[in-house]
Formats: structure tokens, sequence, C-alpha cells
């Protein structure tokens, strides 16, 4: 809203003299980096009330497991309110109203994809912590088949608009495999043997991406500051990758997809990394809210989007390597027991809990994921390189 205001009050403010302080908002990494100011803001200055809010709802989430140890360590957080990724949410809006560009389409689906499976998280959240107040039997919260089914129409609605109105036809469908280089050196000509993705299978890719990261985010998302602090970084290098997807002559210099007006979605991710730091401020042990599935399903299927929208889908496994590594914890250890009736490989899964039985305190857990996120990231970003 801010940056259309200006476009359209240019001739006026130069007449009053305010066009050269203001001009700074027409460069778009300024606009990025203010996005994650304004965003971390505005959840510092709303925390406190939503988390009353959340409360007096009664609004609170007490965490069960099928391990008796684990319980008794989380029997402290009983009734600590949850539903807090609406703060989050609420921050993105607001950011990418206010500084991005509203009639760039990779930001209008950006939005649609946050709105969506914010709306879907919030939904599952609000069935299963109200359940006590209605009747005996009534259900508690969504079926797992339902909001995969939500997740998966997402996916393909995104993946197929990205598709269908991508301005550089090539290069914004193009299979990005690592190492491998997207140019030929010195041209904007693409390297023989690039996949160059049809329809139907850029569509696949797209619902199966958003759908996993968004689940991946959702099962990490366990402990204090875990779920925040990982998506954090992993924004901050989604912000990096969406800088060099928007420059034409940085991306022809690294030999990396250029998609044209995706730069834009800097200040999308910008927002998010904001947001989520703004958020650990109370979501940091001991936690005054829980993220929830109303923060950790949009977040992680935005965070899939963004990697998607710049043909970086399997950079992101990468980035977000916490994530994904829980995920596949709990995909092996129902595997594992179900083929072996009932044994296990961890202690108890998601993997941060094995370890937390294991004797790591929740801080040092929590911390250790971090410094893992960020070695993560920093693999991913150097890797850029090497083609």
């Amino acid at each position: 809203m801010l940056y259309h205001l200006l476009i359209q009050t240019d001739d006026w403010l130069d007449k009053i003299g305010l066009h050269s302080l203001l001009q700074v908002f027409y460069y778009l990494e300024f606009r990025a980096f203010v996005a994650v100011i304004c965003s971390f803001l505005f959840v510092l200055l709303f925390g406190k009330k939503t988390i009353r809010w959340l409360i007096k709802q009664k609004i609170g989430d007490t965490p069960e497991f099928y391990h008796p140890d684990l319980n008794k360590m989380m029997a402290l957080k009983a009734a600590t309110p949850t539903m807090g990724g609406i703060l989050i949410c609420a921050s993105i809006f607001v950011s990418i109203f206010l500084f991005a560009d509203l009639t760039n389409r990779y930001v209008i689906i950006a939005l649609i994809v946050l709105a969506w499976l914010a709306v879907l998280g919030g939904f599952d959240d609000w069935l299963k912590l109200t359940s006590a107040r209605r009747a005996p039997g009534s259900r508690e919260g969504l079926y797992a088949w339902e909001k995969l089914l939500f997740q998966l129409g997402i996916g393909a609605v995104a993946g197929y608009f990205v598709f269908r109105y991508g301005v550089d036809k090539e290069a914004s469908r193009v299979l990005t495999l690592p190492f491998q280089r997207t140019y030929q050196p010195g041209t904007m000509e693409l390297e023989e043997g690039v996949i160059v993705l049809g329809g139907f299978v850029f569509v696949t890719i797209a619902t199966l991406i958003i759908a996993a990261t968004s689940n991946a985010v959702n099962i990490t998302d366990g402990m204090d500051g875990l779920a925040a602090g990982t998506l954090t970084v992993a924004s901050f290098a989604l912000m990096v990758l969406c800088f060099i997807a928007g420059s034409v002559d940085t991306a022809q210099y690294l030999l990396f997809p250029f998609v044209e007006h995706s730069k834009e979605l800097m200040i999308v991710t910008g927002a998010m990394a904001g947001g989520c730091l703004g958020f650990l401020w109370f979501n940091c042990s001991p936690a005054q809210v829980f993220m929830g599935d109303t923060g950790a399903l949009p977040l992680g299927g935005l965070m899939a989007y963004i990697a998607m929208a710049i043909r970086q889908e399997i950079l992101l496994i990468v980035i977000g390597g916490v994530f994904f590594f829980e995920m596949a914890s709990v995909i092996l250890q129902v595997a594992y027991f179900r083929y072996t009736g009932g044994k296990r490989i961890f202690r108890c899964s998601p993997i941060h809990h094995h370890f937390h039985l294991s004797g790591w305190s929740e801080q040092q857990v929590v911390t250790r994921f971090w410094v893992l996120a960020v070695v993560f990231a920093m693999i991913a970003l150097v890797s850029i390189k090497l083609r």
C-alpha cells in the first residue's frame, strides 16, 4: 500500500521536496529489510494482547505423548496458550500490504497460500482446543486426510498458476538439479541437458513439496522456540535466493535460474523472518505461547511455495534440513514399528524428543538444532557457486 501510494503521489512529493527522502522505498532490497523490522515490531506490539486473549478464550495446549517419561517432562507446559501463529501470519500480511507490489503475481499467490493454510490450521486448532466445551463425542480436530487434502489442494493451485503465468516460460519451469548449470556461461541460453518441466510434472512437484514442507514444519513445532528459530534462519536464506533469482545479472553470473519479477518475494521472506523472530520473544523457553497448526502449516507451505516459484525445491530440502530430518524420523519410526510388530528405532519421534529423552535438556536440543539450521543454510548458499 505504501509502495503504491508512493508511485501515485510521485509528482506531488517531488513538488513539495519530499521525493528525495522517500525515494529509497523504490529500492526493493530496502523494502524487504523494512518488512523484516515491521513484521518483528508488529509481533512485539500485539504479542501480549494476543496471548491474554488466547488465555481468556481458554485456548491452551496440554502436550500428550505415547511415552510416560516425556509426558512428565512436558507437564509444566500444560495449559500454555496456542494458536500463536495468528501473530506471525498477521504480521506477514501487514508487511506485504505495506511494502510489496500488490500487482505482482508471485506476491498474490503467496498471500493466497498463506491465507489458505492459516485458515486450515486455525480451524484444526480451534476444533481440538475447544472440544471440551462441546458435547461429548464431538470431533477433536480435522482428520489427517482432511488436512492433507487441503494442503495438496493449495499446492496444486499454486503450482498451476506459477506454471501458467510464469513470465520467462523456460527458466521459470526448469528442474534445478544440484551443481547443474542453468545457463551456458556468459549467456542466457539454457545449458544442454537442463530439464524443462511440463505442466503435469511441474504441478505434481509443487503439490507434493508444499504439502510435505507444511507437514514437516508442523512436526518440528514441538519444543519452545524450535520451529520459530529454524524458520527464521530458513527465511533469511530464502531471501538471498529470491534476490539472486530475481536479478538477471546475478542469476546469469551464478548460472542460476532467472525468474522475472520473483525478486518481489524478498519482501515475503523478509516479513516471514521478522515475524518468526518476533514470535521467539514470546516462544523462547519457557514459552508463553505456542505456534500451533495456525502458524506451522502456513509458514511451511509458504516457504515451499517460494522455493518452488524460484525453482529451488531441491535446495529447499537442504535449507530446511532440520524440518525434513524431523519428518523422516517420524516416517521411519512408524514404518519400522509396523514392520517389526512393535519395535522402535528412536525412543520417541519426532527425533527432537528422542534427544530429550536421551539426556539433553530442552534448551540444548533447541539450540543445537538452530546450529544445524544455520549450517544447512550455509551449505545451501555455498553450493550455489558450485556449478
